[in-house]
């Protein structure tokens, strides 16, 4: 396959500060074959990809090549990209030797490269030399065996994000063409969700998501709340939760001029929200507010972090290791993730 390599020589002042990166995700999964997938089938100008060289060399190998591998020094260089080349700029601290990590299982070496193209992405915005961030998936026990503390990609963005020992309060939506959730808790055991979800907590997730839809466009963003019990506790009945904390911090909410309402049954507030009552539902737990969503088809899912100072979107899917190095994965959910970050730059 061949070649292209940027040098100093022919670099060309780009569209410093707009570029958006894509971050290759695990070596192992998905990832670099859906990223490839994307340019071979849309050749985005505003976006560069933070990966190993050799591994998205691999990726487009098997989605049956067409594409060379253009190895940039950074994203000043997008102008003087040629057609049919993938752009990748290569961290230096990237582990050697990755594609000797086989595809479709779990693997240290993997875990730590997915850390340092997140770690290095974020250090260009930062820089103000990017805009936003697109993270292809991860594998939580690639990170955790390459000694990542951290559970995902939200937590390791909110400790990216923070300065003088503060990290600023970040949230998940998932959101796709029909419906919006947004999580007060993410990756944490039911247990210890049950006893996170306070009026403190409501209330903040509450004011991060109506400031992220006003961003978004939203005049006055119609915020759900859905209950953490079965029919929003009824009165008492099946849990207290609603009554002690979830509709206090609704009414701290409406105090503060947001248009927020429930608690409501959790069974029944999503499908009240795609029919168009609400712009978006404010689910207690991981699985109450990711299931609905996901069942309407991961293929235009995408995930967004709110409360960060940067965009940063992501498919909504997983690694799939199980049809890893196949050449099969659909690269629809990354595309809305690309789109979904230029919106929001924008």
């Amino acid at each position: 396959m061949k070649e292209w390599r940027m040098t100093p020589d022919n670099s060309l002042d780009g569209p410093l500060g707009r570029a958006i990166l894509v971050s290759m995700g695990d070596a192992c999964g998905i990832g670099p074959e859906i990223i490839a997938r994307l340019w071979q089938r849309e050749a985005p100008q505003d976006a560069l990809v933070v990966a190993d060289v050799a591994v998205m060399r691999r990726a487009v190998e098997v989605i049956g090549g067409g594409l060379a591998v253009a190895e940039l020094h950074g994203p000043e260089e997008l102008g003087r990209v040629p057609p049919r080349c993938l752009p990748v700029w290569q961290p230096s601290a990237l582990p050697s030797r990755l594609t000797d990590a086989p595809l479709g299982r779990v693997d240290a070496r993997a875990g730590a490269a997915a850390v340092v193209c997140i770690e290095a992405a974020v250090a260009l915005i930062q820089a103000g030399r990017a805009c936003g961030l697109v993270t292809a998936p991860i594998h939580k026990e690639a990170l955790h065996a390459a000694g990542s503390v951290f559970p995902g990609h939200t937590e390791m963005l909110q400790a990216l994000a923070g300065a003088d020992g503060e990290v600023p309060p970040v949230r998940m939506m998932l959101a796709n063409e029909e419906l919006r959730t947004v999580l007060v808790t993410i990756h944490c055991s039911l247990r210890d969700a049950i006893a996170r979800v306070t009026r403190e907590a409501v209330l903040e997730t509450l004011c991060i998501t109506d400031a992220a839809l006003k961003r978004m466009g939203f005049v006055m963003p119609r915020i759900a709340v859905a209950g953490l019990n079965p029919h929003a506790g009824e009165g008492g009945l099946f849990g207290d939760e609603e009554i002690r904390h979830i509709a206090p911090a609704i009414a701290d909410a409406r105090a503060a001029g947001m248009d927020a309402s429930g608690p409501f049954a959790p069974d029944t507030v999503f499908m009240r929200a795609r029919r168009g009552e609400f712009d978006v539902v404010v689910a207690m737990t991981h699985d109450h507010g990711l299931i609905p969503v996901k069942y309407l088809g991961v293929e235009q899912g995408v995930n967004v972090t709110l409360g960060l100072p940067f965009v940063r979107t992501s498919p909504d899917h997983g690694t799939a290791f199980d049809i890893a190095g196949r050449g099969v994965a659909d690269p629809a959910s990354l595309a809305a993730a690309l789109a979904m970050a230029r919106r929001l730059a924008a």
